[in-house]
């Protein structure tokens, strides 16, 4: 887990978080814990009541954050949420004069991002694309890694900010360097995810145990991050509550397919996951952890050997 930061001369004195899930209450309770001011917003009342139980002094609208907070993280789950935050800093920037520095945590698409990094710049205020590598399990203990991209210049005023709830922080480059190393690490976390159930099928069906296919294979040249986290949800069937939801990595595969089109790149085996995962949205997984394709390749198998002894 990271170290605490002293707030001694750092910067920022107090901070605002726009979109209090999974992610945002994880990275929330880190800046709480390191004497930060953390004022939060999220429409959810649920997630605002859960924010306010460890500390997050809540508001009502992202204006009122914008109004309390020297920078101001967003972790929010689709574009029109983004548009409309943005507006809010903007009109609030234009009532009080305001300006904190943005930075979006959140995986969406490039030209989103950049549309709304020009919007704010034209207001003076930054825009920092900064999207994470991890899951919500592992945001809850710093395990996290930020891919930083924007202004180098103010980017090294954030990292004890970082540091707060961060396992480690790299600094891309540019604005909107940070969402292509998503994108391309999301689309190993769509295979590694795939592969990991095709795996742990095919090692069930042959007759292996499975918590020991699970400790040797980590072990050993075959394993991945995503095998380590996700092999023992899938062992246990345990997909609530999610580390991170399928319908919200269906988002996901959605960006991570336009961004490969754009690019002309040919994506035979990231192509090959999506039946998978949309099978998964299919059967109503939706609301389940991303783990939860097990049981659409357990599934796959059963038909498979139903057809084999009909045969």
């Amino acid at each position: 887990m990271p170290t605490p930061t002293s707030l001694k001369n750092d910067y920022p004195k107090s901070v605002g978080i726009i979109g209090l899930g999974i992610m945002g209450s994880a990275i929330a309770s880190h800046l709480v814990n390191a004497g930060y001011r953390t004022f939060g917003y999220d429409p959810d009342k649920k997630c605002s009541k859960e924010a306010t139980s460890i500390g997050v002094i809540t508001r009502a609208n992202a204006m009122e954050v914008g109004s309390c907070s020297d920078l101001i993280l967003l972790s929010l789950p689709h574009e029109q949420a983004l548009n409309e935050t943005v507006t809010h800093i903007l009109n609030n920037s234009d009532v009080t004069g305001s300006k904190p520095v943005l930075i979006d945590l959140s995986t969406l698409n490039l030209e989103a991002k950049k549309r709304n990094h020009d919007r704010l710049a034209s207001a003076g205020i930054k825009l920092f694309d900064c999207p994470i590598s991890g899951t919500g399990a592992q945001a809850k203990t710093g395990d996290i890694v930020i891919y930083a991209s924007g202004e180098a210049d103010t980017y090294n005023t954030l990292i004890p900010l970082f540091n707060c709830f961060a396992r480690r922080v790299f600094y891309i480059g540019e604005f909107g360097q940070g969402t292509k190393m998503k994108i391309a690490a999301n689309l190993l976390v769509a295979i590694h995810n795939v592969a990991t159930a095709e795996a742990l099928t095919l090692a069930l069906q042959s007759g292996l145990d499975a918590e020991m296919f699970c400790e040797v294979i980590a072990s050993g040249a075959g394993s991945s991050r995503i095998f380590e986290l996700r092999s023992p949800l899938m062992t246990k069937g345990a997909y609530t509550p999610p580390t991170m939801k399928l319908e919200t990595w269906e988002k996901d595969m959605t960006i991570i397919k336009q961004f490969a089109e754009e690019m002309g790149v040919s994506t035979p085996l990231f192509t090959a996951t999506s039946p998978i995962y949309a099978e998964a949205i299919k059967q109503g997984l939706g609301e389940q952890d991303t783990a939860a394709v097990f049981t659409i390749l357990q599934n796959m198998t059963k038909l498979n050997q139903s057809q084999i002894k009909s045969g």
